[in-house]
């Protein structure tokens, strides 16, 4: 899964985790601290900040435009963010990151790689 998606996911299942009383604090610290880690890049623009907050409650709304927030906030090259958004997912996920689902590591020039759930590949040709 590539880093924007997965963030959002754990966004997502964190935001639905935290809600629920048997929801641990580790659960409901892990996801106020990626959330502050976010607000902290969104410092300097207060639409991304609202984008980040409307998405706790309504995400499917807000998923397009948040990913374009993240994107343009750089997030996916801040392993902070990242290694809290995979702990975060194992702690709300543990059989989906057990298969490794949320661990994606590029490193050099990566050209062409295809991560994710839905992925296909088009080949388009003469």
């Amino acid at each position: 899964m590539e880093p924007i998606s997965m963030i959002i996911a754990a966004l997502g299942a964190g935001a639905i985790a935290a809600t629920k009383d048997t929801a641990g604090t580790a659960v409901k610290d892990a996801y106020q601290g990626l959330k502050t880690l976010i607000k902290k890049r969104f410092e300097s623009e207060p639409k991304a900040q609202m984008v980040l907050e409307e998405h706790e409650t309504d995400p499917e709304t807000y998923e397009a435009p948040l990913k374009k927030k993240l994107a343009e906030a750089g997030v996916e090259k801040d392993e902070e963010i990242i290694k809290l958004a995979q702990e975060l997912l194992k702690q709300v996920k543990p059989e989906e990151s057990a298969g490794g689902k949320y661990n994606t590591v590029f490193e050099g020039e990566v050209k062409g790689a295809q991560v994710g759930d839905r992925n296909k590949q088009e080949n388009t040709f003469g």
